[in-house]
């Protein structure tokens, strides 16, 4: 089977997302989250989103209950993100449903499915977020965090829902 992007998804994560929970690095002092700010900060915050939102599918839980249960607050950009995925993965579902050619959601990889409701929410309720950042940082997030195939079939997806929330 053939995906918009001419990858396929399958097999399990080749390694699982950052776990929650504390910034382990130490340098929680520097910003909520730990994060540094500048070039990197929302890159950071977007794989802390993943990993929070694989959390939640994993353990069958609401993103916004495993925001709830962290020790320390993370980031404010990755509690909009995880926060607002959770308000819209009804809509969020449904536009992955809609554009997925060969795949049903259920049938994608959990990390997958976290990287393009990720995107997706993005794409529909972030214009502050350019199209291209939107694309490549889960294009990037896909293929390290899942298959081989996952970056291309990701960028696929997600680009023929731009073209749609997000023309011209």
């Amino acid at each position: 089977m053939s995906d918009p992007g001419g990858g396929t998804p399958g097999g399990d994560a080749r390694r699982p997302p950052p776990a929650a929970g504390p910034d382990p690095s130490g340098n929680a002092g520097r910003s909520p989250g730990g994060y540094r700010g500048g070039v990197g900060s929302r890159r950071e915050a977007r794989e802390r989103a993943l990993g929070l939102l694989y959390e939640a599918e994993t353990k069958g839980l609401r993103p916004t209950d495993v925001l709830a249960s962290l020790p320390v607050a993370p980031d404010p950009f990755t509690s909009a993100l995880v926060s607002g995925v959770d308000a819209h993965q009804r809509e969020l579902d449904d536009l992955l449903r809609r554009y997925s050619r060969g795949w049903t959601l259920e049938r994608m990889p959990a990390i997958d499915r976290a990287v393009l409701r990720l995107g997706a929410f993005e794409l529909c309720h972030r214009p502050d977020v350019p199209t291209g950042a939107v694309l490549s940082e889960a294009v990037e997030l896909a293929s390290r965090y899942s298959t081989a195939e996952s970056g291309r079939f990701v960028n696929g997806l997600l680009a023929a829902i731009a073209a749609e929330v997000r023309p011209g």
